[in-house]
């Protein structure tokens, strides 16, 4: 390999790789013993992208993972091509069956954005845009996600109560506890719900999109007013996103569609 004309450049982007391929976050050392990488310069290299929000630094465990910016920026590249590309077919063909709302988005930071949204006909307008940003801790699609990440991921992203905001009289998790007791459900269900929470009357399902390495790409969501839906309807959304959310991820992954079932 020839080399790099830049070697703290090369260095960042092998540092970020390393994370990115772990599905939890690791100690300083192991990073610079299996890169090859000098120690005091593995954690200057850390503590830069630390600084910017690329790496989380967890103190107490010394240990290092993905921040909230290196996510923004896979979101940011989900967002413009290939995941809003492979989406929008399948969020309309769902919206299509279902005939509810739908939509699909993608985790920044503490938030959610969303990347493609399908109104179906006759259905009250909705605050989920394209481009919109909502807290993910309140939301389907965020939950759906935020499960799918492993725990030390959820305590860097969610230590504090003010990381915890209401959109409505209709209050979500307010602490970690709650979220953590919520995502247990969300994991052992296989699909997230939300009540109200975004928007009074309204009501939501989603389920997690994942990539080839079995990382949270998206969530796919059906929202429905919630009054006139009843648990044979819901199941039924839920079973929408469900299928509609493995499509996608076959689609992200490349590989093969199986048998119609």
């Amino acid at each position: 390999m020839d080399t790099p004309k830049v070697p703290a450049a090369e260095a960042t982007l092998r540092l970020l790789t390393a994370l990115a391929a772990r599905r939890s976050p690791v100690p300083a050392a192991r990073l610079a013993e299996e890169l090859n990488l000098p120690r005091s310069r593995t954690y200057d290299l850390l503590a830069t992208l630390v600084a910017h929000g690329y790496v989380l630094h967890l103190e107490q465990e010394r240990l290092y993972g993905l921040g909230p910016a290196a996510h923004e920026l896979s979101g940011a590249y989900l967002q413009q091509e290939p995941l809003a590309r492979l989406g929008r077919r399948v969020v309309e063909a769902m919206v299509d069956e279902v005939g509810e709302s739908g939509h699909l988005a993608v985790l920044h930071g503490r938030d959610v954005l969303y990347v493609i949204e399908e109104r179906a006909r006759n259905r009250p307008g909705l605050v989920t845009d394209v481009g919109v940003r909502i807290p993910a801790h309140l939301t389907a699609s965020g939950r759906a996600i935020l499960a799918a990440l492993p725990a030390a991921q959820i305590r860097a992203l969610y230590g504090q109560a003010a990381h915890f905001t209401a959109r409505t009289d209709v209050r979500g998790p307010s602490g970690p506890k709650e979220l953590r007791e919520l995502l247990v459900q969300v994991r052992r269900d296989g699909v997230a719900r939300e009540s109200g929470e975004v928007t009074e009357e309204l009501a939501s399902v989603a389920a997690v999109v994942q990539d080839h390495a079995g990382w949270p790409a998206a969530a796919v969501a059906v929202t429905f007013v919630e009054a006139a839906t009843d648990e044979a309807r819901r199941a039924q959304c839920e079973e929408a996103v469900r299928r509609a959310a493995e499509e996608i991820g076959r689609r992200l992954q490349g590989r093969p569609a199986g048998p119609p079932r």
